[in-house]
Order: C-alpha cells, then sequence, then structure tokens
C-alpha cells in the first residue's frame, strides 16, 4: 500500500488544480481535510465538495468540471465508472470490468491496473478495510508519502478511524492503523493509553458519562442520573471540587479511576454480560496532544463525535473547518450542532422506544416514516441495540423516507454478531441491489436506499441473508 500510495503521491506532484470529493461523516471530512492540507502545503490549487453518496448522474457532472478528482473516503463503489482520478478509499472496491477485456489475462490484467493505477484501498492488498485502515488512513498515507512534513496529518487520520469505529472490535486500534499512531506519535501529535472507553472522559460530569452511557449500557444507571450520583458517592467519589465545580473523568486521581472501573465491572458481570463484554469498558484511548485538554478536540472518541453532528446535519463545512485549525466562529458552531444532536438523538431514540421495535424472524427493524432523519438513523439503531431498547442477539434495521421519496435504511450489528458470521455490507448491497437500489458499509454498520414500498421485500432477503451468515 505505501508503494501504490507514492505512485499517488507523484501523479500529485504532476497536477495544479483539484477537486476533492469526500463524504460527509466524521471520516469522510477528516479525510477531505487531510487531501486539502496536504494541497495546500504543496501550493496547489483546490477546492473540496462534500458528497452523501455517489450515483452516475453525480459522477458525470463531477468529471465534467475537468479538474483531477480525488475521492477520499468514497469512490471505490464505483471505481468503474470514474475512470481517471486518484481515490483515497477503505469501503470495498467495486471493479467491473468490461466484458470485452475479459477474454485473457493480459487484457484483463491491464484493465484491472487501468482501474487500479491511483486507487488506494486496503481491499485491493488483503487489508481489512473495516479494522486495518479507514479513508482517512488511506489519505494521510499519500500525505506521508509527499513529505513527512505532513505528519502532523497523522492525529485527523486517527480522529477519522475512531470516527468508524475501527478500534470497536480489538478494543484498539490495529493494521496499519498502527502505523499510523506511531508516526502519528514521532510526530508529537498522538499519543494512547488504556482506560475507560465511554464517550465523554474529558467533557462530561463524571456522573453524566455514566448516565448517558450506551455502549456498554449500566444496568441501573444508564438514563438515570440520581442512580449514577448515589454510585459514585457509596464509592467515595467526590462529584465537586470546593468551589462548586463539576468533576470531569480526567480530574480523577488514579485510584478514583480504578475504584469506578472495578465497581462498573463488577455491576456487568453481577447482572450476567460475559467477560468479553465487560471487557469493552477499557480501550485504548487517543489523545490529540497539540489540542487543549477537557476539550472535545483532545480526545479522538469526542473529536469525531462533533464531526459527525456537523456532517449529519449538512454542515460537514463547518467540521472541515475545525479539522483546518479553526479554534474560534467555526468551532463554536460545531459545538451548537453537537448540543443540537444530542437533544435530537434523546427525542427520536424516545420515538423508537413509544413506538416498538418489530422483530421479523432473525432480524428486528423499526420504521420512522418521515419523521426520523435519515442522517441518524444508523446512530439511533446503534443505540437502541446497547440501550436494551432492541435486542441484542439481532441486527436492527431503521428505515425513513428520505425528501427524494425514496426509503433509507440503515443497518447496525454488534461485535459479537459478526463474530458470527454477520456481513451487514453484503446484505445491504446485495439485498438493496435486487430492489432496484443501492447499498454498501461495513460488517457491523451498513446503509441502503430503496425504492418506497419495497420495505417487506427487503425485510424478507436480510432476514433470509442473516439466518445463513450467522447459521441460524
Amino acid at each position: 500500500m505505501w508503494k501504490r500510495a507514492k505512485r499517488i503521491a507523484e501523479r500529485i506532484k504532476r497536477e495544479d488544480d483539484f477537486l476533492i470529493v469526500t463524504h460527509i461523516d466524521a471520516d469522510g471530512i477528516t479525510a477531505g481535510s487531510i487531501a486539502a492540507e496536504t494541497l495546500y502545503n504543496l501550493d496547489k490549487d483546490f477546492e473540496i465538495r462534500f458528497v452523501k453518496q455517489l450515483d452516475p448522474l453525480t459522477i458525470k457532472g463531477l468529471k465534467d468540471d475537468g479538474r483531477l478528482l480525488w475521492f477520499t473516503d468514497l469512490g471505490s463503489g464505483s471505481a468503474n465508472i470514474i475512470g481517471d482520478a486518484i481515490i483515497t478509499d477503505h469501503h470495498e472496491p467495486v471493479l467491473d470490468i468490461p466484458r470485452e477485456k475479459r477474454g485473457d489475462l493480459l487484457s484483463y490484467v491491464d484493465a484491472v491496473e487501468t482501474v487500479t493505477e491511483y486507487h488506494l484501498n486496503p481491499h485491493l492488498f488483503g487489508h481489512n478495510g473495516s479494522t486495518d485502515i479507514s479513508g482517512a488512513g488511506t489519505t494521510f498515507m499519500v500525505s506521508h508519502a509527499l513529505s513527512e512534513k505532513n505528519d502532523y496529518l497523522s492525529a485527523l487520520a486517527i480522529v477519522g478511524a475512531v470516527g468508524d469505529m475501527q478500534a470497536q472490535k480489538h478494543g484498539k486500534l490495529v493494521g496499519i492503523n498502527r502505523e499510523i499512531l506511531n508516526i502519528g506519535r514521532e510526530a508529537g501529535v498522538l499519543s494512547w493509553k488504556m482506560d475507560i472507553s465511554l464517550y465523554g472522559r474529558e467533557t462530561r460530569e463524571i456522573h453524566r458519562m455514566l448516565q448517558y452511557s450506551n455502549d456498554p449500557p449500566f444496568p441501573g444507571l444508564t438514563g438515570d442520573e440520581k442512580a449514577s450520583i448515589a454510585f459514585l458517592l457509596d464509592l467515595g467519589i467526590d462529584l465537586r471540587y470546593e468551589d462548586g465545580r463539576w468533576r470531569r473523568w480526567i480530574d480523577l486521581a488514579d485510584w478514583e479511576r480504578k475504584s469506578i472501573i472495578n465497581a462498573l465491572l463488577n455491576l456487568v458481570l453481577d447482572y450476567g454480560f460475559s467477560a468479553k463484554e465487560a471487557e469493552r469498558i477499557i480501550s485504548e484511548v487517543y489523545i490529540l496532544i497539540e489540542e487543549e485538554e477537557g476539550t472535545e478536540l483532545h480526545d479522538a472518541k469526542e473529536f469525531s463525535t462533533l464531526l459527525n453532528s456537523c456532517g449529519r446535519y449538512g454542515k460537514a463545512e463547518i467540521g472541515y473547518m475545525v479539522c483546518r485549525g479553526d479554534r474560534g466562529e467555526y468551532l463554536k458552531k460545531a459545538r451548537e450542532l453537537l448540543q443540537g444532536h444530542r437533544q435530537v438523538l434523546v427525542e427520536m431514540l424516545t420515538s423508537i422506544k413509544d413506538g416498538g421495535i418489530v422483530e421479523y424472524g432473525s432480524i428486528q427493524y423499526f420504521h420512522g416514516a418521515d419523521y426520523i432523519p435519515e442522517e441518524i438513523t444508523g446512530t439511533l439503531g446503534g443505540m437502541a441495540l446497547s440501550s436494551g431498547i432492541a435486542d441484542p442477539e439481532k441486527p436492527i434495521f431503521i428505515f425513513t423516507e428520505k425528501s427524494t421519496g425514496e426509503i433509507k435504511v440503515s443497518g447496525r450489528g454488534t461485535q459479537a454478531m459478526v463474530e458470527k458470521g454477520l456481513s451487514l455490507s453484503t446484505i445491504m448491497k446485495k439485498a438493496a441491489e435486487k430492489l432496484g437500489g443501492a447499498g454498501g458499509g461495513h460488517d457491523i454498520a451498513a446503509g441502503a436506499t430503496i425504492p418506497k414500498g419495497s420495505e417487506e421485500d427487503f425485510l424478507k432477503i436480510a432476514d433470509e441473508m442473516v439466518r445463513k451468515q450467522m447459521k441460524k
């Protein structure tokens, strides 16, 4: 992969004007920002454009632009129709070779090389795009190949990987992500350690960190502020400073952290969680050294959540400006979006709980009609699984109607399901294609767009595929 990154770097040196096309989630925003910073440092002309998905009409419009296209965190699924462009992605590629070029080995190899010449994707090199490297990571590889002066961008690559849940399977980043971590440490921008894996280590009051935890949920604590406070007080933890300020996780002494972690482990084990599930309480956490401690930007998990809140509400450019270094106006706007995002999630999750999730054989689903924003269906599915609202043993699919009249469906599973054989990316792609739609993603999280009225057919196909994958 590093050799391919160098080839792409040489191509970039030869060109002068670029159009960066990237996705709107945390991985896409960080990937696009890395590409932009890289071109800026080379004094190249460029523009960045954020897109939710690629379709033939969108691709045609992009190709007509005339500038060299650089697709980040997307493009692999359309590589065969994109043509001459740079692609730094990690989703499963589609390399449909024209029938006339499949007749002999030489023409076939030539056709594949043409499609992949400037295409950097872990799947083309035998790596796992769900765990080994993200779109931001492949983009950083090119940036690093151009100049080690760009190594500060490794911090954004790790934010992208964490935002894409790449550390979830092993409790830490692995594969090429590990190489990027080491580059970041050498550059003085990254550090990591084993710590509590809950969201809000940097910014939330301790009791609220427990109260809002849903990955994993804590029986008797999640969703209950008073119980979370009592739990901590029983452990002898002071929740406030003498001046009345609430204490955060990062404010605690080592003995306090260890006491809380041990108590949480005992709580979930007593409740019947497996040892493997309990281990999720502790994981590697990634720290952006140059960012201010106690802010969302100091912790990769919180940084990625901030960026996702921008993309999900059509404001990816705000997250992009934060990634490019803004710590004033745009960071303020991003924080406002994050706060609004949290409120919407609470409201929508309550709607799902009140409406009831429907069991459908080996799967489960909820149809949000047209009132659940399509940008948060995946997040809601994950929250429903981890909070106990949904059956944690079955994949969940959340439907909602798009403004175009089509149906957006997001699928979410757990690592335990993936280990049993679940591949939501395969399900989404094949089921959607049978219905005249399109889909894809990762084993644990994927999405699709299907025609309105085809939801029942989709469920039948998905149910059958899940049964075969998980051997039910």
